[in-house]
């Protein structure tokens, strides 16, 4: 009797500290890439404590907040907790992206943005229409320009010559009616496929390929790439 006592002492203290715990960190999911919304107290700062998916988490790509909470899209899972007044110092994922989203309907379309000398570079492109640097795309003095339908998120690259987030990013791209599909991204070390979405096989060199400029389908190949 006394032990059952005991441990019936115990089990306030054990769902207080659970509670506590859950009360500190917000779990945030995209699942089928969606985008998703969290609430949760935002003012002092918010901090990746522990992801809990293969997809990158990258604020300012993956993740982000807003004033009332944390959001996360592209596949990101992860758990995020508030900082307190007292003590803002994190220990979770620090890397953050400049991103700017800049999209042409078919004619000429300028996106301001303070590069100050800074690269730019294709994070992700968002249109059927190719985004090919140079062609369809371009950064110039304090704007990144599009045209010809491109559409796209851009990164912003450090002004002090570091260079941009080395982190993977996730890039869909599908090949609709067995045709032939470029997906723009801009590509310095490499792309791998992390998933496969298409019944038609996804081969190296047949269904898909890569360069620098971005990702391309073929033959059926619907799959998730990781590109860095």
């Amino acid at each position: 009797m006394l032990g059952l006592a005991l441990c019936a002492g115990a089990l306030p203290s054990l769902a207080w500290a659970e509670t506590g715990y859950a009360g500190q960190v917000v779990r945030c999911q995209s699942r089928d890439m969606e985008w998703v919304h969290c609430d949760m107290p935002v003012a002092n700062g918010v901090d990746l404590v522990r992801q809990l998916s293969d997809n990158s988490c990258v604020r300012g790509s993956e993740w982000g907040t807003d004033r009332s909470g944390v959001w996360v899209t592209l596949g990101c899972r992860a758990e995020f907790r508030s900082r307190t007044p007292a003590g803002t110092a994190g220990t979770g994922e620090r890397k953050v992206r400049r991103v700017v989203r800049c999209e042409s309907s078919g004619r000429p379309q300028n996106c301001p943005v303070v590069l100050q000398g800074a690269p730019v570079r294709l994070l992700r492109q968002l249109s059927a229409m190719p985004c090919r640097e140079g062609h369809s795309w371009g950064a110039r003095r304090n704007e990144v320009w599009v045209t010809r339908g491109c559409q796209g998120d851009f990164e912003v690259g450090a002004v002090d010559g570091s260079g941009f987030v080395d982190a993977p990013r996730l890039l869909v791209c599908e090949s609709k009616s067995r045709q032939r599909r470029f997906c723009g991204a801009s590509i310095s070390k490499g792309a791998r496929l992390s998933k496969q979405l298409s019944g038609s096989p996804c081969e190296e060199g047949r269904g898909w390929g890569w360069d620098a400029r971005g990702v391309w389908v073929d033959n059926g190949c619907r799959a998730e790439f990781q590109v860095n």
